[in-house]
């Protein structure tokens, strides 16, 4: 599934979303910046809270598909500008990271 994809059928909104063509291959779920970057997958869709600069560099260093800040958190001040410009599917979830995982189990 595209990103596009899942934003239509998730009920996703996009705060950023420059490659909305990249193909979702499997989910991260964590806040932990450092274990992300050791353990996200190329392709996953990460499920996180954080929402400051450093998620930019982090989607970046993983190639994740994409980052949904879950439990309604919206961006700090320019990270949807820096994750349009650095090529970051940034996505906005009202509900909870579980809940969000299991929207997404049900249709990857």
């Amino acid at each position: 599934m595209t990103v596009s994809e899942l934003v239509a059928r998730a009920d996703l909104k996009a705060a950023a979303l420059p490659d909305g063509e990249r193909e979702i291959t499997g989910v991260y779920i964590g806040d932990l910046l450092s274990w992300v970057m050791g353990r996200a997958a190329s392709g996953d869709a990460w499920i996180t809270i954080m929402s400051n600069r450093n998620v930019a560099a982090v989607a970046t260093l993983a190639d994740t598909a994409c980052v949904i800040l879950a439990e309604g958190v919206q961006p700090d001040e320019g990270v949807a500008a820096l994750a349009e410009q650095k090529g970051i599917n940034l996505l906005l979830s009202g509900a909870s990271a579980y809940d969000t995982a299991l929207r997404l189990r049900d249709l990857l």
